[in-house]
């Protein structure tokens, strides 16, 4: 079923990373986080049931892909998929741009500006 607000390509792209989240983790993933628990030391301090929620969404969009890597307690890693992985020029355009105007920013690591999508 297609929730999308209109067929507007932003807008259809909005409806699924547009939260307050969701390229926080994509950046993340980028930069090497695979598991619940590195997304937690993140400097933004997302709560846990935001981040559940988002993985879960993310995973259903077909942006990550979730793979068990312990039994007890269960535990996943995610990966981005070619889906997730073709966001990262938005992420290096988002991150050029905050550096440019925002000149209190990180400075952005090169290998992530550097980094090509599939």
């Amino acid at each position: 079923m297609d929730d999308s607000r209109s067929g507007c390509p932003v807008a259809m792209t909005l409806d699924i990373v547009g939260d307050r989240w969701t390229l926080v983790i994509l950046r993340d993933l980028f930069m090497g986080k695979q598991r619940f628990s590195q997304f937690l030391d993140s400097p933004e301090r997302i709560a846990t049931n935001v981040l559940t929620d988002r993985l879960v969404m993310m995973e259903r969009e077909g942006l990550v892909t979730k793979a068990l890597y312990q039994e007890r307690p269960k535990r996943y890693e995610f990966r981005l998929t070619e889906r997730g992985e073709a966001l990262l020029p938005v992420l290096q355009a988002m991150a050029r741009w905050g550096n440019r105007f925002f000149p209190d920013s990180w400075r952005v690591p090169q290998e992530f500006l550097d980094r090509k999508a599939p």
